[in-house]
């Protein structure tokens, strides 16, 4: 055998194991979560304003990464900040709410927010609330918020946590459901 003919199947041979590479590498990359099959978009560092069926803002989104399921039109979106501002006319600060993952539906109008989850906004006097849980589920054009978690939510000096929470975010009214401690620090 000639040294061209040797050549050329050393040449085939890293082809093809630099071809089988690239696709397996592919193939780990993506995006499993959920059953997701290969997203049809994916924004990366990016920051969306959402608006309801009157196009007032029901919220705006930043993110490092958001993927688009094309089956379902539903959103896996990592570590967002969710910024929910009060109704038109309403008193109140926006919430700012911050997780480890989101998903949000294909119409906009449930997001479930899982692991870590801080919600952090100002009460009427203007004293700072935070609520802590690792699930809730956020109805923006409703302004709600739901959890069947345990939560915790701390304003300087008191604090109250208990299991499963319904929240009004327009108004502030937060409700806890059951197991109810609280805890007064002057």
């Amino acid at each position: 055998m000639s040294w061209r003919a040797i050549l050329t199947l050393v040449l085939l041979a890293g082809a093809i194991a630099s071809g089988w590479s690239l696709w397996k590498q592919r193939q780990a990359d993506a995006p499993q979560a959920r059953g997701m099959g290969r997203p049809d978009y994916v924004l990366n560092d990016f920051e969306l304003v959402a608006l309801d069926a009157t196009g007032v803002e029901s919220f705006t989104l930043r993110a490092p990464r958001l993927a688009r399921d094309p089956a379902s039109r539903t959103m896996d979106i990592a570590t967002p900040l969710f910024v929910i501002p009060p109704r038109a006319g309403a008193d109140g600060a926006p919430w700012e709410v911050r997780s480890a993952s989101a998903w949000v539906s294909a119409s906009g109008d449930e997001i479930r927010l899982r692991g870590n989850v801080r919600a952090d906004s100002t009460n009427g006097d203007g004293q700072p609330v935070r609520m802590a849980t690792e699930v809730l589920n956020v109805f923006p054009e409703t302004r709600r918020a739901t959890s069947d978690a345990r939560v915790t939510m701390v304003q300087p000096g008191f604090t109250i946590s208990g299991r499963g929470l319904a929240a009004r975010l327009d108004t502030g009214s937060v409700q806890l459901l059951s197991d109810i401690k609280a805890r007064y620090e002057p």
